[in-house]
């Protein structure tokens, strides 16, 4: 049987929280949003939160919020989702591509600057968007300390947690602590590390910055998470520590076959630990040798940046070349808790002797 890249972790436990919306008649907006978001702040510990539809909506109220004015920049990593390239320019903004470290996904204060003066400078950015790309968390602070407003996208970076925390509080937060981010993204469309089968977190972490969101007003219900999707990831919430548990099980099988072969592996800092949302690899070879082999061992591997502004050609490779480069290089192979454990172990066999 063959073994696909991805699956949705959704068990007995999803599917009787959407029924029990289902058979309720509350299908839309409604108690389980707000359950949800009351769930999510016990995890997450913001000021204030709306749900809503999509990560699209997320994003379009985040930059709304933050005032920009027509024919500002919005500084965006190369690696970042497509619909932010749409969501900036629909607003008549304008997207300002930035570079990554080459030893890993994220953006860097140094990037940033670069990226500031490509061609000139003169770019009037105003923003800054920071995706974390195949949940590995860049350093907010850094980011933080160049002045510019940030909204962070924690997406696929939920249970990565940052810094040296040895005090019980810190350790049950499951997320990057310490989110320097104006107003913070974390979406739970089909492939984030939460799902509600589609939607999105939009909040903030202090009352300041909360203040901004709460006097959006009410929002049309259409903009609203329905209640079907909000009963999905609340038990998501729930069940987040034993899914990390089995991701970090399986990245460690992974790890042992990685360090056997001459393919390289993001650094990750000492003091972070890593929700292994993705095992990726950067090739010494080519993609396309290694997806055949894959194939024939019946197992699924993918680019992990194809669905990317860079991956997608609409970054000039000559202003972001490192994340070009990673583009074209780095494999993504299949890892999620509903892996068997020996599927887990054809999959650390391949990495093992992939060409």
């Amino acid at each position: 049987m063959k073994i696909e890249i991805y699956s949705p972790t959704i068990r007995r436990k999803e599917m009787d929280a959407v029924l029990t919306a289902m058979v309720e008649d509350k299908i839309g907006p409604g108690e389980q949003s707000k359950l949800l978001i009351q769930t999510a702040k016990e995890k997450i510990r913001f000021d204030y939160c709306i749900a809503l539809r999509s990560p699209v909506l997320a994003l379009s109220l985040a930059l709304r919020s933050l005032g920009l004015e027509k024919g500002q920049g919005v500084i965006v990593s190369a690696l970042s989702p497509l619909y932010y390239r749409r969501v900036i320019e629909d607003m008549g903004l304008v997207p300002v591509y930035c570079d990554v470290q080459s030893s890993t996904t994220c953006i860097s204060r140094e990037t940033i600057e670069k990226s500031l003066y490509y061609k000139g400078g003169d770019l009037n950015v105003r923003c800054i968007i920071n995706h974390h790309a195949l949940g590995y968390v860049p350093n907010g602070e850094d980011i933080a300390g160049l002045g510019f407003p940030v909204i962070d996208d924690c997406s696929q970076s939920y249970g990565t947690i940052i810094g040296n925390n040895t005090d019980e509080a810190s350790q049950a937060q499951e997320i990057p602590i310490g989110s320097f981010g104006v107003f913070t993204i974390l979406g739970l469309e089909e492939r984030d590390m939460l799902t509600s089968g589609g939607g999105a977190l939009l909040y903030s972490m202090n009352r300041r910055d909360a203040a901004v969101l709460r006097n959006l007003g009410e929002l049309p219900p259409e903009y609203g998470l329905p209640d079907m999707n909000a009963a999905m990831a609340i038990v998501q919430f729930r069940e987040s520590a034993k899914n990390l548990s089995k991701r970090r099980e399986i990245a460690g099988l992974y790890i042992q076959s990685a360090f056997r072969t001459r393919h390289k592996r993001f650094i990750n800092d000492d003091a972070t630990e890593y929700n292994n949302y993705a095992f990726p690899l950067v090739l010494e070879t080519g993609m396309k040798d290694v997806k055949v082999y894959a194939r024939r061992k019946d197992i699924t591997v993918e680019s992990a940046f194809e669905n990317t502004l860079v991956g997608a050609g609409i970054v000039p490779p000559e202003q972001c070349p490192e994340a070009y480069s990673l583009s074209l290089r780095t494999v993504l192979f299949p890892i999620y808790p509903r892996l068997g454990t020996t599927d887990a172990g054809k999959v650390a066999k391949l990495i093992l002797t992939i060409p």
